[in-house]
């Protein structure tokens, strides 16, 4: 997919946010940079060795990345006829609350305040370390965590046009590193690694796809595309919204259905099998077997600069979401507050803390399966909801209308069902079976739920005393 000219353009006056200026919006093209770089994250760069735990045939695992990519492209399609019909920042939260009911898109921005970027963030971050500290051990991870997230957030917190600055910068780089990881694993011999981890791909059977196994992985890989609907939070910050958003969310969601397809052959065609499986590090260690020790060593830094395009990207993003929740409930009003230069300083530092909470306490896959379920089930919500949302409101105006409606919209409500439903049951097996002492994923959805209902009638109060 060729990207134009303008895709990475440096807008850094966009973003200039003074009480007395009308702000400068962005294009298609940068709206379509925050998407990208929300998308291409620790995802493409750490499923794949846990896919290897279950499946290692190239044909399930090239299945996996394509059926992730098209649950993502219908859940993108099917978000940019909402986008484009309620052009206003928020995403799940304001559509939720105009297709359902104020409590349903308060719970919805609620787990967008909790884990929706905030676990993200602390995965992107522990990610990051992980890969630093694998080159100079002597950096404790999670001390290095913490730096990165607090130096990030300094950026965004008090200086919004350094922080687009770096955050176009980034993504440049993030793109290019992908680009040449791919050529560079095409050109380099690996005939005997290539034929070793290739040879069961006459074992692949259509009853793969209904096992335990792939069911894991499409777990992962859906978590590696989460970000598609980046652009949707954003809404009051893009030029004519109602053209824009369809454009940034299909156009990169489909740009990056190419990338992740074609990184993850190079991983299988340049890297024994056995180095990858169950590790975090899969872009380090590919990247050895491609580049050299020396090469590996640079590219795995490069690839750690990505994942700082990243956490920037999704320390920009989310704190939007709860600016909006405090326009509408009186009980966050204060995470509207922002410093002379626009920054929503209040609700970026709220963030930092349940990431930097996250990123001392949690473990990578256990904050990877609680963030799945809660933010699929707000999608799933979201997607579906715009069946409901053409019969609430008939005369709306509509200047995109999804593809094959409405395809799109039960294709991503059943797939996503499915994962939710099976992520749940795996959670009380675990516990079940002696795992674990509870059924934390479980626990920890229902809890997120329920105590944001509880600040969700507190604020209702606040708004009838007033």
């Amino acid at each position: 997919m060729a990207v134009p000219n303008t895709f990475f353009a440096s807008e850094s006056r966009l973003f200039l946010s003074y009480p007395c200026m009308k702000p400068i919006k962005m294009n298609a093209g940068t709206a379509s940079a925050f998407v990208i770089a929300n998308m291409i994250g620790t995802g493409v760069f750490t499923s794949l060795g846990f896919q290897l735990l279950t499946t290692a045939n190239p044909i399930s695992i090239a299945l996996i990345w394509l059926i992730g990519g098209f649950v993502a492209l219908c859940g993108a399609i099917v978000y940019s006829e909402l986008g484009a019909a309620m052009p206003r920042s928020g995403g799940e939260y304001h559509y939720l609350s105009q297709i359902y009911h104020p409590a349903v898109g308060f719970l919805s921005g609620w787990t967008s305040l909790i884990v929706g970027f905030s676990a993200p963030i602390a995965l992107s971050c522990m990610a990051l370390s992980s890969y630093v500290c694998n080159i100079w051990p002597v950096i404790p991870p999670k001390l290095f965590a913490m730096i990165m997230l607090t130096v990030i957030t300094l950026f965004h917190a008090f200086s919004v046009k350094v922080g687009a600055n770096i955050q176009n910068v980034l993504t440049i780089v993030k793109v290019l590193v992908i680009v040449v990881f791919i050529l560079a694993g095409l050109y380099v011999s690996a005939d005997g690694v290539a034929a070793g981890n290739f040879q069961t791909m006459g074992d692949f059977s259509i009853g793969d796809m209904f096992t335990a196994g792939f069911a894991v992985s499409l777990i992962w890989v859906y978590y590696a595309y989460s970000g598609w609907n980046a652009a949707a939070y954003i809404a009051n910050d893009i030029k004519h919204p109602r053209k824009n958003i369809p454009l940034a969310l299909m156009g990169s969601t489909l740009f990056t259905i190419v990338l992740y397809l074609g990184l993850n052959m190079i991983f299988l065609r340049t890297t024994p099998i056995s180095e990858m499986s169950g590790q975090i590090e899969i872009g380090l260690i590919s990247a050895r077997h491609i580049f050299g020790a020396e090469g590996g060593a640079v590219m795995g830094l490069l690839i750690a600069v990505m994942l700082v395009s990243s956490i920037s990207s999704m320390v920009f993003v989310g704190p939007r979401v709860a600016t909006t929740m405090g326009e509408d409930h009186r009980i966050l009003r204060g995470l509207t507050r922002k410093n002379p230069s626009g920054c929503p300083y209040v609700a970026i530092w709220a963030q930092w803390l349940l990431s930097g909470v996250m990123v001392l306490t949690g473990a990578f896959q256990e904050i990877t399966q609680y963030t799945s379920v809660v933010l699929s089930l707000c999608a799933l919500l979201t997607v579906v909801g715009v069946i409901r949302h053409r019969r609430k409101f008939p005369n709306a105006e509509r200047p995109y209308r999804t593809l094959l409606y409405p395809v799109p919209a039960l294709l991503f409500g059943i797939i996503i069902a499915w994962s939710i439903i099976y992520m749940l049951y795996t959670d009380f097996c675990q516990y079940l079976d002696g795992q674990h002492l509870l059924p934390w994923t479980t626990l920890l959805s229902l809890g997120t739920l329920l105590f944001g209902y509880v600040v969700y009638l507190l604020s209702q109060q606040l708004s009838q005393q007033h």
